[in-house]
Formats: C-alpha cells, structure tokens, sequence
C-alpha cells in the first residue's frame, strides 16, 4: 500500500505570525495576475497540501474553503492586464503580491514568498525560497487560493468573450487561444506586451 507523503511544514519560523505568499497566472496571454497570502495555524496539517500545480482542479477546489476556513488570515489581491503591460509581469506579480499582504486582517510578523524575486514588503521580515509552494504549506495554501481565484474569475471573464475559450484554458497560451487571438482578434482582458501570436516562420 502506497504510503501518503509527509505533510509540509506549517511555516518556516514556528510561533511567528508568518504569511505565505504567492501569484498564479504570470504566463497567461489574457487576465490579471493573481495572488495571495495565508496565516495558516502551526499545527494546520492536510495531506492534499501541495503546489497547486500538483493538485487536480477538484482536489484545488477542495482544499479553497478548508484554507479560507482554517487559516488565521488569508487576502486575494490581484493586478490587472494594463497594469501588467504598464509595469511588466514580474513587478505586477509581486505588486499583486504585496496588495494581498496589506489585505491581511492581521499584519504579519514575517513574509515567505515563492519564488526568487521579491521586493522588500512595510518593515516585515520577508524571505524567498525556490519552489516553495512544495516546501511550506502556508505558501502552498496561497499558491492554491491564487490559483481557483483567478480560474473563477476567468471562467466569468469566459461568459463575455466565449470564443477565446477562457473556461477551458483560463488565459493560458494553448495553441486553440492563440488560434481564436488570430482569428478573433485580441479582447480588452488580453496582454498587449505579451506576443499574442507565435512569430511566424521564414519558410511560411
């Protein structure tokens, strides 16, 4: 019988009051960037907790009300595509990042962010870790919130603009969103600094 792996850490500084923070959509060719920022109990342990990317949707969708239920403090901030354009999508990424933080209903003693680029947040103690979000539940559970947040949102955004097929790829650059970009054109939620459509060949 397969044995389930060892659940992941709370937080990196047991006792302090640390968030976890991270962004979902950086690669998407339509939407805003999502993230968030969890306060998770010491002693909060799940057996599903993982990089959202890890997780099944359903499995996502599960653990939304049990993080939102259980956390100390959890925000969901977001940055919008002409903010994105504006100010480019890694500096949107923590910008959003940070908006969740300010969010939380308590300020937190210390920041753990996924990733390796972030930007000093108030006069709080923050630190990154690569891969993270498989590290620390904390950051798992803001990976997993950013995550559903933002596929909620475009499946909303998919009731407006079908033909772009958001419910099903959620912004991202599948070669049918590309396809329906060529022959639509691009939507007002598109990013218009991101190459919308593959270059195309010399031997076309």
């Amino acid at each position: 019988m397969k044995s389930l792996p060892e659940p992941l850490p709370a937080c990196f500084i047991p006792g302090r009051l640390e968030a976890g923070t991270d962004e979902a959509g950086r690669g998407c060719l339509a939407g805003p960037v999502f993230a968030a920022a969890v306060i998770l109990p010491d002693d909060f342990t799940h057996p599903w907790l993982n990089d959202s990317k890890q997780l099944s949707e359903a499995r996502r969708m599960a653990l939304r009300p049990i993080i939102m239920a259980e956390a100390k403090a959890w925000a969901v901030a977001s940055c919008s595509p002409a903010e994105i354009d504006s100010m480019n999508i890694l500096n949107a990424s923590i910008e959003a990042m940070h908006r969740a933080l300010a969010a939380l209903a308590v300020k937190p003693g210390g920041v753990i962010v996924d990733g390796n680029k972030f930007r000093p947040w108030a006069d709080v103690d923050c630190r990154t870790f690569v891969k993270g979000d498989g590290r620390f539940a904390n950051i798992a559970a803001a990976s997993i919130l950013a995550k559903t947040e933002r596929d909620l949102y475009m499946e909303r955004l998919a009731d407006e603009y079908p033909q772009y097929a958001w419910a099903i790829n959620k912004g991202y650059p599948t070669a049918a969103h590309r396809e329906a970009i060529r022959l639509h054109g691009p939507s007002p939620h598109h990013r218009m600094s991101f190459r919308l459509l593959p270059q195309p060949s010399l031997f076309d």
